[in-house]
């Protein structure tokens, strides 16, 4: 195969299958495979992981796998993410270098924006969910730009190859399947928007899960950057020019020049040891600092150390979440624009104060204080992939809520995330909104290593669960000394600093029941779902966990 010819669908499904064999299979828990030939491994969609072997087998590296796999992911998984869709972040480890690097391609607020631009109604909440939906509640894409500048950088591949297969993915289409329910829980949006409408109902009705989809124009527009080999034309071109005239007509406030002056970038990973192991992760304004300073604070407290079927260790678990959620919600935004006490908060110091404090209520078996509010959300691709050089990355990509918000640029098939509704609505919070600021996100691209040598790429989907989650794994591995098939399915728990506490139905019911005695509030709910690969050694065999 050159790099510059087109794959038909045939070829493309013919051909993962091929590449697919003996590797893990998408959708299972876990699966681990010992084949010497196998090119690589990657997990977090279906049809999006054999586009990940696809580009492996013919050649390719892990980036170049993971940005072909996304881009396929925003063509197959339409109300999680698209190239519309807000943005994302991505954390990689480059094989033979040592170098561990982030990219941030979250959304930008255009140059119109205001702190005080959504007034909230009597009840608090924002007037008209002006924020979650409509064309208010879109900024600046920055999924296209993230996964162009990780190619340039990092893959193999041009990026006229690397979109071939989400070009025949929205060309010839496919069942809408998993889309279907988030289409009928959306429908009365999607159905008030024309161009959303034209691409999710059929007769007005939201597709069912077996009825045919595609997005001719999604396809054209993909086309085009093919053509050029670059996505320069989305961004400061004749596709942003359509961008900005859709937004302009229908009140949203992107314009050409916020198109224009939008890039992605590369940042410095947030670390932190712990024994012979060591966490890269996406910084602010991505959810791995609230993960990251968690962990510290746990760290500080040597929970490690505790027995781990204790009601007491399990309190010191969940009042460090409930601590680094807090600060989260208090203190976090845009770096850039807003003054986040980041060395402060994850310092030593802190770490000791937050440790003392949270021993204080768990000697007295009573919960801390709640000091801020909070608020739900969903949605989300997170896509881990490894090759057999040993480069990982870890990337999560979002619309935000279930297609985003809902709104679709005509005669481009480009459905616009809602990354403005991940901003504090309050004029005055660090998180509020304002020109060319990035909202806070949740987003936890991770990569770990061991002894100096990156091990495992790990992410996941899930909405404000993501931070949560990505550290029981981590835990479960850095800590507790878990491999990564056994951190992948021990059970979890969720909070997001309140006194409400939500326990995957595994977790032992004595621990839970010992909690709500304490005073916290305990249901049973979902997790996250995490996504993780990694090389087992140096033979080349690896190992991959999805739960």
């Amino acid at each position: 195969m050159r790099r510059d010819d087109p794959v038909s669908r045939r070829e493309f499904v013919q051909h993962t299958a091929a590449g697919a064999l003996g590797l893990a299979v998408a959708g299972g828990a876990v699966a681990t495979a010992a084949d010497e030939e196998q090119v690589g491994v990657i997990r977090g969609e279906p049809t999006a992981e054999k586009v990940g072997l696809q580009v492996l087998a013919s050649g390719g590296n892990a980036i170049d796998a993971a940005v072909a796999a996304a881009l396929a992911a925003a063509v197959v998984a339409p109300h999680q993410t698209g190239i519309g869709g807000y943005g994302g972040h991505m954390t990689l480890a480059l094989a033979g270098t040592g170098r561990i690097a982030s990219i941030d391609f979250n959304s930008a607020a255009p140059a119109a924006a205001t702190s005080d631009m959504y007034p909230l109604d009597a009840s608090g909440k924002v007037a008209g969910q002006a924020n979650m939906y409509g064309w208010r509640a879109a900024g600046v894409p920055g999924i296209l730009a993230g996964l162009e500048l990780a190619l340039k950088r990092f893959g193999t591949k041009p990026f006229r190859e690397i979109v071939q297969p989400a070009i025949n993915l929205a060309r010839d289409g496919f069942p809408f399947s998993a889309a279907a329910a988030a289409a009928r829980a959306s429908a009365k949006q999607l159905g008030a928007d024309p161009g959303s409408a034209a691409l999710y109902l059929r007769d007005g009705k939201p597709l069912a899960a077996t009825d045919h989809y595609s997005n001719p124009d999604l396809a054209k527009l993909l086309e085009s950057l093919a053509s050029d080999n670059s996505v320069e034309s989305f961004y400061r071109g004749d596709i942003a020019q359509r961008i900005a005239a859709a937004f302009k007509a229908d009140g949203g406030l992107v314009t050409a020049a916020d198109m224009a002056v939008y890039q992605a970038r590369e940042v410095q990973p947030l670390s932190l040891a712990w024994n012979d192991w060591t966490i890269h992760t996406a910084s602010l304004t991505a959810g791995g600092t609230t993960m990251l300073q968690a962990i510290r604070i746990l760290q500080r407290l040597k929970w490690a150390d505790r027995d781990p079927a204790a009601a007491d260790t399990l309190q010191l678990q969940v009042e460090a979440f409930r601590y680094a959620w807090q600060d989260r919600l208090q203190f976090f935004g845009d770096p850039n624009h807003a003054d986040v006490p980041l060395d402060r908060l994850l310092g030593d110091a802190h770490a000791k104060a937050a440790a003392e404090e949270i021993e204080r209520a768990v000697a007295a078996k009573q919960p801390l204080p709640v000091r801020t509010t909070t608020r739900p959300d969903q949605g989300t691709i997170s896509l881990s992939a490894c090759d057999r050089q040993g480069n990982l990355v870890a990337v999560t990509l979002t619309h935000g809520g279930s297609f985003g918000a809902r709104v679709t640029v005509p005669g481009l098939g480009l459905t616009l995330g809602h990354g403005m509704s991940r901003f504090d609505p309050h004029a005055g919070h660090p998180n509020a909104p304002g020109p060319g600021k990035r909202p806070l996100n949740n987003m936890c691209p991770t990569i770990i290593a061991q002894s100096g040598k990156p091990r495992f790429a790990v992410g996941a989907r899930g909405g404000r669960k993501i931070p949560n989650t990505v550290a029981e794994v981590l835990l479960q591995i850095v800590a507790r000394g878990k491999d990564l098939a056994a951190a992948v399915t021990a059970p979890r728990l969720h909070t997001e600093g309140q006194l409400a506490l939500s326990f995957e139905k595994d977790w032992p019911a004595a621990q839970s029941a010992a909690l709500k005695d304490r005073g916290y509030t305990v249901t049973t709910a979902a997790s996250a779902t995490v996504s993780a690969v990694g090389l087992v050694d140096s033979a080349g065999r690896f190992v991959s966990a999805m739960r």
